[in-house]
């Protein structure tokens, strides 16, 4: 039997505690009608005996403290909710109990935000690691040493897994049904839980908002400039004159302030404001994309699957409002 442990951090969002007990206790339920041993011994781990969530709303009561639990095969790390600094701080009496856990054997996996308290182990340095997209430059900013990745829903290294944002996390959790059980007990569970078994991507729901948490005032001035005129064709060159600074200073900059080449930042906006328009209008693909400053529909739509993983149809179907 696999011991798998599910932690329940102070300031846990609760959904990320009681989807993956309920899934893999699920997956039991699955083997028992067959007849089949159930496969998971699963155990919520605290720090004491009652944690208080969502401001007191909802109490959950652990199966173990941290002091007592025993060896695990699995453990699970929920997402957190507030402020990452101060859920770290609550929080860090988890830190080396995961450490030692993963010496020991365990495989870890993180739950959207929950991606925080793994990388502050340390586990992750040097690593892919998937997080909820609104959170990445703060992850970036907190921990430089994880190789963050873009709109990922999964990422697997050396028995560490996270997961992308919000639901994206039960992708996740079938994809470690399917590697404790089997593909055929990961599509049972796809279909109890109505889940897409293999979405790859969280790219469709980013919001790109643009980096400006940064002391850069010539760099802030190019981005006003970029989400003003993104339906004209702007270079490197008129930004770098726009700012007065010399281009090779100004792309080290603009990278160093905002994540993004300043290429990739102008294809963002455009792409951002071609997504506004696919919800939220009628208007045909290419009147979108001659809006945002395409006249190559060819170079316009792999730029637009580039972002979002879909294509510019595709998304419109997905999210347009007005045409349902």
């Amino acid at each position: 039997m696999k011991k798998v442990a599910i932690l329940v951090p102070e300031t846990a969002i609760v959904a990320a505690i009681a989807d993956p007990r309920y899934m893999f206790s699920a997956v039991n339920q699955f083997l028992s009608s067959r007849g089949e041993r159930p496969l998971f011994d699963i155990q919520l781990v605290g720090l004491r005996a009652t944690v208080p969530l969502n401001d007191g709303l909802f109490s959950i009561h652990p199966d173990l403290l941290l002091d007592s639990a025993e060896k695990f095969d699995l453990i699970f790390i929920p997402a957190l909710s507030g402020d990452m600094k101060t859920a770290l701080e609550l929080n860090r009496p988890f830190v080396p109990w995961i450490i030692q856990q993963h010496a020991e054997g365990a495989e870890l996996a993180s739950l959207c935000v929950g991606a925080f308290l793994l990388a502050e182990t340390g586990l992750l340095n040097g690593k892919q690691c998937s997080t909820h997209w609104l959170f990445a430059h703060e992850f970036r900013q907190m921990f430089p040493e994880v190789n963050l990745q873009d709109g990922t829903i999964i990422t697997e290294e050396q028995g560490i897994y996270s997961s992308g944002g919000a639901s994206s996390y039960w992708n996740l959790l079938l994809y470690l049904v399917e590697k404790y059980t089997n593909r055929e007990m990961a599509i049972l569970a796809s279909k109890y839980f109505a889940l897409d078994i293999d979405r790859s991507s969280q790219s469709a729901f980013i919001l790109f908002q643009g980096q400006k948490d940064h002391d850069d005032a010539a760099i802030k001035t190019a981005q006003d400039y970029i989400e003003q005129q993104f339906q004209d064709k702007i270079s490197v060159e008129q930004l770098a004159d726009l700012v007065a600074v010399g281009r090779r200073s100004f792309e080290r900059r603009f990278k160093k302030a905002t994540n993004n080449t300043v290429v990739a930042y102008i294809q963002r906006v455009k792409m951002e404001a071609a997504k506004r328009s696919l919800e939220n209008t009628r208007k045909q693909v290419n009147d979108v994309m001659f809006e945002v400053g395409y006249t190559d529909s060819k170079a316009f739509r792999e730029v637009f699957k580039k972002v979002t993983g879909i294509t510019p149809l595709e998304y419109r179907n997905k999210f347009n409002r007005v045409l349902v």
